[in-house]
Order: structure tokens, then sequence, then C-alpha cells
């Protein structure tokens, strides 16, 4: 399997395109498991997404924006991430509009009826924006395909989204563009995963259906044997085979698009827990704040033996909370009148005035200090911070994308940006994060209030250590932080996980007959097909 694969017809990588019955039907997991099992056989493989909407996103090294998930598939696929991986980010700002990042930067603010279409007017508008984007994910998919052996690519949703299939890049329109065979995932955890094959399937038009091959099971508890009559009939239903049946796993997951499900704290909490290495556990409360993003920082807290991670909406669930974290937003200032409405504004100066630990990440930052100045994200003008961080903001229309390093309490911490508000600190007892000579180079902190733009320092094993035990110290818990706990070891295990269930519970042949062959001939065709 060292060879190079080859898509049928052509000198490039095979693709495969996994799809799902619904949204969280498992894509973005079996993607990556996909990846991690076919580069342990020494295929070089690359995920992809064409279109993501998410609010956690990542950074890659030529600083381009990308969804999370992304990112953690090519951590999987033992690739560096870069912005072909995904190159439309549609970041929602409300329930009906979203920053477009495109091609790792902001283009602008769409709503929904405007980028997918609405009035007449608006269609033939965007006719030609689709064909743009499209144009746009399919280059970046061909690059990929020309310079890896193999591309995995997860779908969005459903497939069968029929409001919205002559505007779709991202599931059936890639596959028709690219020539690429289909997969679909279901939960059969859910229930009516038969009607969710079948139904998807038959939604979709006769040229759509042609590149469906094939259906993936997953989080199947029980006998499998008791399932396989329904598969059998499936098959005879559709001519499709049922390519794997994947076991319901506790703790299985990558870093998610949205919701509140934490990949990490899943594992801690659902399978074994851990003792606290020291005498105590230590309690952290992350206030859900609405447009939370990239709230996978917390993950590096739950994976420590004895941290308790939970995320928390009313001002009483802060009292027995050794730290309050306030997580990044894409709506500060909306945030921080949810805070005040619900009364956690006031819980939380009052804990800072106790002297009991709070940090703020990036829009979390934002919000402890005293002045928020905003015309880009709300455009509410200058609004009142919490104050209890001597930081006023600024927003800037140009986004700062960024991956610093740095220190912070004598360790290395590495870390990355994603803001356009700009931060002016003007006094501290000291900087959050310093460069080698002890220049700040970001946030600060004032008592047991602590602020600073970094997405991911948490995941600095060393300073995570040294951060709890400051924490511990200023709640008064005898905790003490495991001295061998390796968050990035966690992260390799999690995935060689994923590549574990592709490998025992999947037809690990009949995908490699997809990636290598492409699209079977003479699938059928199963009535009524799109409207």
């Amino acid at each position: 399997m060292n060879g190079r694969l080859k898509a049928a017809g052509g000198a490039v990588g095979g693709g495969l395109l996994v799809a799902g019955t619904t949204s969280d039907a498992g894509k973005s997991v079996v993607t990556a498991g996909i990846c991690r099992w076919l580069v342990r056989q020494g295929v070089r493989v690359a995920p992809f997404k064409a279109q993501n909407m998410s609010l956690n996103s990542f950074v890659t090294r030529e600083g381009a924006e990308i969804g999370r998930a992304q990112a953690m598939q090519a951590a999987a696929a033992r690739v560096e991430p870069t912005a072909l991986m995904n190159p439309v980010l549609l970041k929602p700002g409300s329930d009906r509009s979203s920053q477009v990042v495109l091609l790792g930067k902001p283009v602008g603010e769409l709503s929904a009826r405007g980028y997918f279409g609405g009035t007449s007017r608006g269609e033939a508008q965007y006719a030609g924006r689709r064909e743009q984007l499209l144009g746009t994910v399919t280059d970046c998919l061909q690059e990929l395909r020309r310079t890896h052996d193999a591309v995995i690519c997860e779908g969005a949703g459903s497939p069968a989204e029929i409001n919205l299939r002559r505007t779709d890049i991202v599931n059936m329109g890639l596959a028709r563009a690219a020539r690429i065979p289909a997969v679909v995932v279901g939960d059969i955890d859910r229930g009516g995963v038969f009607a969710s094959f079948f139904g998807t399937t038959a939604l979709l038009s006769k040229e759509d259906q042609a590149l469906v091959a094939g259906y993936l099971v997953n989080k199947f508890r029980g006998d499998v044997t008791l399932l396989e009559p329904g598969l059998e009939m499936l098959r005879g239903l559709t001519g499709r085979q049922t390519l794997g049946v994947l076991p319901f796993a506790h703790g299985l997951g990558i870093d998610e698009e949205d919701g509140l499900r934490v990949s990490l704290r899943g594992a801690v909490r659902e399978s074994v827990v851990a003792p606290p290495h020291g005498a105590d556990v230590l309690r952290v409360a992350v206030c859900a704040v609405p447009l939370m993003s990239n709230f996978t920082d917390v993950d590096a807290l739950a994976a420590e033996p004895g941290v308790v991670v939970r995320f928390v909406d009313r001002p009483e669930e802060l009292a027995d909370a050794d730290l309050v974290v306030l997580p990044g937003t894409r709506g500060t200032v909306r945030a921080l009148a949810w805070l005040r409405e619900r009364g956690l504004a006031d819980a939380i100066a009052r804990r800072a005035a106790e002297g009991r630990p709070v940090l703020g990440i990036c829009g979390g930052y934002q919000m402890l200090g005293e002045r928020i100045e905003d015309e880009v994200e709300s455009k509410a003008g200058v609004v009142d911070g919490l104050g209890l961080l001597p930081v006023r903001v600024r927003f800037a229309a140009e986004k700062t994308l960024a991956r610093p390093a740095g220190r912070a309490l004598g360790e290395p911490v590495e870390g990355y940006e994603i803001h356009h508000g700009v931060a002016e600190v003007t006094g501290g007892d000291e900087a959050f994060l310093s460069d080698d000579q002890g220049r700040s180079l970001d946030g600060c902190r004032t008592g047991s209030v602590w602020g600073t733009h970094w997405h991911g320092s948490l995941e600095s094993d060393g300073f995570r250590r040294a951060f709890l035990r400051r924490v511990a110290a200023d709640a008064g818990r005898a905790f003490v932080p495991a001295p061998d706990t390796r968050f990035g070891v966690l992260r390799e295990e999690q995935l060689d996980r994923l590549g574990d269930l592709i490998e025992e519970h999947a037809d690990t042949g009949a995908l490699l007959r997809l990636l290598e062959e492409g699209v079977p001939e003479g699938l059928p065709f199963v009535p009524p097909g799109a409207p």
C-alpha cells in the first residue's frame, strides 16, 4: 500500500467524500479515523472540507484560519494543516449572518439569504458567486490530490438537504465536480438509521445517487449479528453495501465544530476517571456565553486528573468554582450584555474582589477590561467592560491571525490568535505572556484575574501545571497537578483509537478500492429521486 493511489482516469490521488445522514452523525470522527488508518499504512493522506460552519477555528503556520476539526484531521493524517484543507469557513455572528473566511482570510459578512440565494435578483448574483466558490474549492481539492495519495473529504449536514442542493459545494455538488465516490455515515444511537440511509439516497438526483457507494453505521451498541439482516435488506433496497459498523466508544471525538461537548472532557468523564494527584480536586466553571468560540481551550484542563470542568449559565453555579473561565466569543459585546443580564458579571466581580481566580481568553479577556470600542463586530461604539483588568480594547477591521510563542510563569508557551480586538494594557501586576527577555507579548494579570488573547496556551504542559498550582493556591485547594499529563500524547492516543475503529470495524478493502478505482459502475437508482 506504499505505492501511489490513483483515482480512476487520472494521475492524481484518490478522493472520498464522507457524507452523513444528519449533522453530528460522526463525519468528522470517521474522516479523522480514515486519515489515521491510512497514514499508518504508509499512505500520504490529507483531510478536506470545502465549506465549514463553525465557531471553533485554528490558525495554520502561514497565518490562515480554518476549522479546528480540519486541523485535528490533519494531525490524524500527520500532516501540517493548510488553508487548502478548508477553503471556505463560515463563522456565525447571529442566527442569520456569518463572517465568510475564504482561503484563511475574512472577506466580509453575509446573511444566510445572501450566501445561499434568496430573491430572483439575489439568486442571479449568487449564481456567479457559487461558481467562483465551487471553482475555488475544486482547485484546492485538486492541489491536495496532486500532492497526496488520498484526500478524505468531509461533507456538511446532510447531502439530502434538497432546499440547498443547487448551491451545494460541500456534499454532492463537490462529489459531482470532482467525480469522487461518497460514503454516507449514519448514527444508529439516535435510532432510525435504516430509514435515514434509504431516505437520504432516495432524495438525491439520479446523477448524485450514482456517486453514493455505500454506508457506514456509527455508534452501534450490542450484538452486530442482530443488525445484519437489516443491512442485507438495505442492500436489497438500495443496491449498496454497508462498509462497516463502528461500535459506540466512550470518550471519542475530535475538536467539536459546534455544541457544548468538549472532546477530552468526554474522555475523562465517560471513562475511568483518574483520581486527583493531590488531596483535592479543582473545579472549573466555564461561562457558556453566546456565540462561544474555541471552547476547546479548556480541553487541556479537563485532561488533568482531578480537574472537573463544567459549563454554566447561572451565577449560583460559580459559588463552588475554584476557577471561572470566560472563553472566546464571536460576539464580545453581546456576551458582555448576557453576563450582566444573568447576574454573572456581578458574581465574577465579587470573585475578583475576594481574590478568587478568573481567566479570560480572547473575547473573555476583552470583556474583563475597562472599555471596548467596537465599530466592527457589534458596531455598538464604546461599551464599558467588567473593569477587572487595566485593558482598553479597540476593534480593528483587520483580523489578527498568528501562531505566537513565548513564556509564562517561567514555562514555554505556544498558542494561536484569532481576533479583531486590539488590546492596550495600561497597568497590572504582570504580563500574561512574555518573550525570553521578559518583554510583554500579550495579556496581563491583576491579583487573581488573568487575561490573554492566546488560544491553546493551556495545551503547553509545563505552563498548564504552573498555572493550576497558582489557581489552587489562590483558591485554597490542596490540588497538585499530575507531573506526567502530556496533552499532545493524549491527543495522539485518541486519534489512534479512531484509526483502530476503522481498521477493526470497517471494510478497509472496500474503502481502498474506492480510493484506487473511484466511483463503482452500475450503482442503481433509488426512486423517487430529488423533486
